[in-house]
C-alpha cells in the first residue's frame, strides 16, 4: 500500500498574483479541485463567462453583485454566504465594496493555472 501525503500551505506568506489593477488571487490546486483565495477591489467586474467547472464563492468580506444564467438574474453575496454555481452556468460578478473570499474549482482551473484567463484579464 502507498500512503497518500499532504500538502500544508500558509496563504500569509503566499505572494498575491496581480490580475488585473483590481484583481488579486492565490490559488491552491489539488488533483481534483482547487481554491482561490480572492481580494477584488469596488468596481471590480468579472465580465459573463461560464467554465466547466463546478464553482463554490464564499464571501469572507465584501459585497459581490453576480449576474446568473441567460436571463442574468440578479444575486447579491455578502459576507457569510456561499454561492454554488453548476457547470457551464454563465455567471458575472461586480464588487460593490472592496471583496474578499474564496472560491473553489472542480475541477482546478487550467485557464487560472497557466494564464489563458483572457476574459478576466482584459
Amino acid at each position: 500500500m502507498n500512503p497518500k501525503s499532504h500538502t500544508l500551505y500558509d496563504l500569509d506568506t503566499m505572494p498575491w498574483e496581480q490580475v488585473t489593477d483590481q484583481f488579486q488571487r492565490k490559488l491552491v490546486t489539488g488533483s481534483e479541485a482547487m481554491m482561490a483565495h480572492l481580494r477584488l477591489a469596488r468596481g471590480c467586474v468579472v465580465p459573463m463567462h461560464s467554465h466547466q467547472n463546478e464553482q463554490i464563492s464564499y464571501i469572507i468580506s465584501g459585497t459581490l453583485r453576480f449576474l446568473i444564467g441567460e436571463s442574468e438574474e440578479e444575486v447579491m453575496l455578502g459576507a457569510g454566504q456561499v454561492l454554488h454555481l453548476p457547470s457551464h452556468l454563465p455567471h458575472a460578478a461586480e464588487a460593490l465594496e472592496d471583496t474578499v473570499g474564496i472560491d473553489i474549482f472542480s475541477p482546478p482551473r487550467q485557464d487560472w493555472l497557466d494564464g489563458t484567463d483572457d476574459y478576466l484579464r482584459s
